[in-house]
């Protein structure tokens, strides 16, 4: 008798997701019918034509700055690195409202008409006459009005991003459940292919758009970014029966500050040195979300669950008595604040690849053959075939290896692959420093260096992405709390928002310290610039920064979560396991 009822619910949980998800209709999702991949291919659609858009404009914008609004290169870089800035924290607003109000699929679905239109504004100030930068051919004074019309299309693009970049890849990984053996590897294996999606557009935008936009007109390119992104926001709409949604569950920062709160207020309790007597809800009474189990790091927060005996009747106050998982989700916020901060300078790294170094590609001999002539801002599209080379290889041939000889799931833990990413930053800036010392001893002498010797520090960046900003976003989404996925991608983002923003402030800085001498290494132009120093500057900070990485990822304790592994087989396992 007991053994035909245990079937039966290993055949129910194979038949069904409860993993506090629900299908569109609000019930319990059915397994073989939603998720997995055939959920998450529409939302890598969306999120292909979003990334193919973003780049198309964000790697040449420099040059449009420069050349047709005529900006100076300082204040060029800036204005991109600010507009990069805002992309990548406004999702941080997203990411907030998505998880406690909106849910990710309506949040994504208001974002899709918002970008939407930003991309018309942009192609609009391209076609009507009276929003063109000028009436003549060559424009030496732009209009304000195609100035103004220019930049609230860029920042209304800024605004969509926000809801669309926390939500979309979060979005993406909901359709595999934690508890299913199967579906967690594709998870694991799911954000190696985002990335090689995101390297893709990368590689479209880079040059199919690039080019269109420096030879034919960046009125054409922009008008079929306009259709692309429309096309695919109405494919997302038709995968609507396929996905798996989670319910927002309230304000995600309640819950942190109830436990900083409880621990105060028992700050002079002792702590029981067996946690089995803290206070935990039951499994069965958990109605949605994963117990964590308990972790012997920022111990005093644990006394946020003590069951003081005087105060057994508020026993259901969360502002004096907090559950171990609770406890558990306030110690991963805090873990996460470390490492974000040490992963600041990744962000500046890859700031430099949309500013710099397309003006040093731009003074350089662009002609690959005699006919042909490269767009300065294509060689981005150099890094995109790093990162496509390098995370096919680590998916499918690295992690295998890596996963028989260390018996880790994803081959090597978390951290260790983002500061194997970090180490490669550094190389990158030893590389690019030399590349340019070399250009400007070849300028002095009135020879042009070719645009090729830029291809391997842009190799670099690919393979360094395909290992820190891959192993961000497993951070970011596995590492905090479930109730706060969406605001854990948004953190992500941030980092390379930041790294603009850092980026910008670097070259303030440097530009005004180094001017007090007579020679500022960010001048006017590339040529009377010293970008070799100001690359190796940041060749010192990424080193310093790594050595503080790899002591914090040392003595970093991992989320813990009380799962039960549902085979393939209907065998079940229950038992507690380190997300690592």
């Amino acid at each position: 008798m007991e053994m035909r009822k245990g079937g039966r619910i290993e055949e129910s949980e194979e038949k069904w997701v409860h993993d506090a998800s629900v299908d569109y209709k609000g019930r319990v999702p059915l397994r073989a019918s939603t998720g997995v991949w055939k959920a998450s291919l529409f939302v890598l659609t969306i999120e292909f034509s979003e990334r193919v858009s973003y780049f198309g404009i964000a790697t040449n914008l420099i040059s449009y700055l420069t050349k047709v609004i005529h900006e100076d290169l300082k204040t060029a870089a800036k204005n991109v690195n600010y507009w990069s800035g805002t992309t990548t924290l406004m999702p941080l607003v997203g990411g907030f409202l998505a998880d406690a109000y909106t849910g990710r699929f309506y949040m994504v679905l208001f974002s899709s008409f918002v970008y939407l239109m930003g991309l018309i504004l942009l192609t609009m100030s391209q076609f009507i006459p009276n929003l063109k930068p000028c009436n003549t051919k060559i424009c030496h004074q732009p209009r304000k009005v195609h100035e103004v019309v220019f930049f609230l299309a860029l920042y209304c693009i800024s605004l969509g991003t926000g809801g669309y970049k926390p939500c979309l890849e979060s979005f993406g990984a909901d359709q595999f459940d934690d508890d299913h053996l199967e579906e967690r590897k594709k998870k694991m294996s799911f954000f190696n292919w985002w990335n090689f999606a995101l390297c893709f557009a990368l590689l479209l935008g880079a040059t199919v758009f690039v080019y269109v936009q420096d030879f034919v007109s960046w009125g054409v390119a922009s008008l079929i970014l306009t259709i692309l992104m429309a096309l695919t926001v109405i494919a997302f709409c038709v995968g609507k029966p396929f996905y798996r949604y989670r319910r927002p569950e309230g304000n995600p920062l309640t819950p942190i500050l109830q436990v900083l709160i409880a621990a105060i207020r028992k700050r002079n309790l002792s702590c029981p040195s067996n946690p089995a007597l803290l206070h935990e809800v039951p499994e069965s009474e958990k109605s949605q979300g994963r117990l964590l189990s308990h972790t012997s790091s920022l111990r005093f927060l644990d006394n946020a669950a003590i069951v003081e005996e005087k105060y057994v009747e508020q026993k259901d106050n969360p502002w004096r008595l907090a559950t171990v998982t609770r406890v558990e989700e306030t110690k991963l916020v805090l873990n996460v604040v470390p490492i974000w901060l040490t992963s600041l300078t990744a962000g500046v790294c890859v700031a430099q690849g949309t500013t710099l170094f397309v003006k040093q590609a731009a003074a350089m001999n662009l002609k690959i053959s005699k006919s042909f002539k490269i767009p300065p801002a294509s060689m981005a599209s150099i890094a995109a075939v790093g990162t496509l080379i390098s995370v096919p290889i680590y998916d499918k041939i690295i992690v295998p290896i890596l996963r028989k000889v260390t018996g880790n799931e994803r081959g090597i833990n978390i951290l260790r692959r983002i500061s194997v990413g970090l180490t490669l930053s550094v190389i990158l800036m030893v590389v690019a420093a030399l590349v340019e010392a070399k250009r400007l001893r070849m300028e002095t002498r009135h020879k042009t260096m070719s645009v090729l010797w830029l291809i391997p520090q842009y190799l670099i960046i690919g393979i360094a992405d395909s290992f820190s900003l891959v192993g961000l976003q497993e951070y970011f989404y596995d590492q905090v709390p479930d109730s706060m996925r969406s605001l854990g991608m948004a953190l992500y983002l941030s980092v390379l928002g930041l790294g603009s923003f850092l980026s910008s402030f670097l070259i303030i800085i440097v530009d005004h310290v180094t001017e007090k001498n007579g020679e500022s290494w960010i001048g006017k132009d590339i040529n009377s610039s010293r970008l070799d120093r100001f690359y190796w500057m940041l060749a010192v900070i990424n080193a310093l920064d790594l050595c503080v990485f790899l002591f914090m990822a040392k003595r970093y304790t991992y989320k813990t979560v009380q799962r039960r592994v549902i085979e393939t087989d209907c065998c079940k396992n229950d038992g507690v396991e380190m997300a690592a």
